[in-house]
């Protein structure tokens, strides 16, 4: 049926949307408030002024030589000694040791061989820098020579590891070999003075974990790691403050890839010594001829926080030439160590297991044969 022109304009009309909402008249803002909202962006949108901290580092608390404690009395139980080695451990976490048993001349000796290895080209270096893969060696070179040059100090870290022997007896062919033996000695030598400065600190401890029980029961030290630091005298004063803390920084850092239970400086000729923790930042003049032995995170581990770890770091001011520092890490075996062996043992390899699969398999075959028969 044919619609009429009227009908087909009554439709059209009724299908139209609605009208758009009347519009105020008049110049004046949808926006009935806009001093107010305009206030608002404007403090809203404002930076605030932040202050920041002048200092990288915690304050710094007071300047305070720790006592120094003769070895041998110290090991021998001397109760004296051992309350002041306590004592100075609680307060600042470290103490100065002496009469070790080490000569200062053979000590000297391995600092001067130990120049050596800083004197390699960047290029050798470079060959020999610490990795992800290869946590020992040199400090990874970025940038020419004159960028290292800018730094306060260069860092070596030393291991007995074979595979870092060899690389460094193809940069370094003439001295390696000498250092490294040295090194070794140096390295049992502390070695034995650590052991009997845990055992000190274990059967003095209130705290003590089942962790630092399970430990002392094997008495054996693993992964000793020694820091060897060249330490730059001629270097502007101006610079000196912002590239120690730079150097320091990067140290607390790379602290953490190096876990250990005591640290044992060599740092004869400094200027001053510096303990960092979370609390702040002691320093003194070191004693000549002394080690200075500082708390690590493992003995704070089994310590249940009774001894606190800090960081040590020695300071050379003055003077033309560079001096070498060294510092010893010693580690205790961790807690799952025995349990980790034991659980390799009764593990089966993957082929032991294929060979299990392949027998109980056919010894199912012939049980469903026999059933079957």
């Amino acid at each position: 049926m044919a619609m009429s022109p009227e009908s087909m304009s009554e439709n059209f009309i009724d299908f139209r949307a609605p009208p758009p909402s009347p519009i105020a008249s008049g110049r004046r803002s949808s926006v009935t408030n806009d001093e107010v909202l305009t206030e608002f962006l404007e403090h809203s949108l404002r930076v605030p002024d932040l202050i920041l901290p002048d200092k990288i580092f915690p304050r710094h608390k007071t300047v305070e030589t720790p006592p120094r404690i003769d070895c041998q009395s110290l090991t021998s139980g001397e109760s004296d000694s051992v309350l002041k080695m306590l004592d100075s451990i609680a307060r600042i976490g470290c103490f100065q040791l002496v009469n070790f048993g080490i000569p200062s001349e053979f000590i000297r000796s391995v600092s001067v061989t130990a120049a050596g290895i800083f004197q390699l080209p960047p290029e050798k270096k470079e060959a020999v820098s610490r990795s992800l893969e290869r946590p020992y060696g040199f400090e990874e070179v970025h940038g020419d020579h004159q960028e290292a040059e800018s730094e306060v100090s260069e860092d070596f870290v030393w291991c007995k590891d074979e595979s870092l022997k060899l690389d460094m007896e193809g940069i370094w062919p003439t001295g390696y070999s000498n250092f490294s033996q040295k090194m070794e000695t140096l390295s049992s030598d502390i070695e034995h003075v650590a052991r009997n400065i845990l055992q000190i600190l274990h059967e003095n401890c209130s705290r003590k974990s089942m962790y630092g029980n399970d430990m002392m029961q094997r008495q054996d030290l693993i992964g000793s790691v020694c820091c060897l630091y060249k330490h730059r005298r001629n270097f502007p004063a101006d610079q000196r403050s912002s590239s120690l803390g730079y150097d320091v920084m990067r140290m607390l850092i790379r602290g953490t890839d190096y876990s250990h239970a005591l640290c044992f400086h060599l740092c004869d000729g400094s200027s001053e010594f510096h303990v960092y923790s979370k609390k702040g930042w002691v320093s003194f003049c070191p004693d000549r001829d002394a080690l200075i032995v500082t708390v690590g995170d493992r003995t704070q581990v089994w310590s249940d926080g009774q001894y606190k770890y800090v960081f040590g770091w020695p300071v050379f001011k003055g003077g033309e030439e560079d001096s070498i520092s060294m510092a010893f890490l010693y580690s205790l075996p961790s807690s799952n160590s025995s349990s980790s062996k034991t659980s390799k043992e009764k593990t089966f390899s993957l082929g032991q297991q294929a060979i299990l699969a392949i027998i109980l398999t056919l010894v199912c075959h012939f049980l469903v044969y026999f059933y079957k028969e």
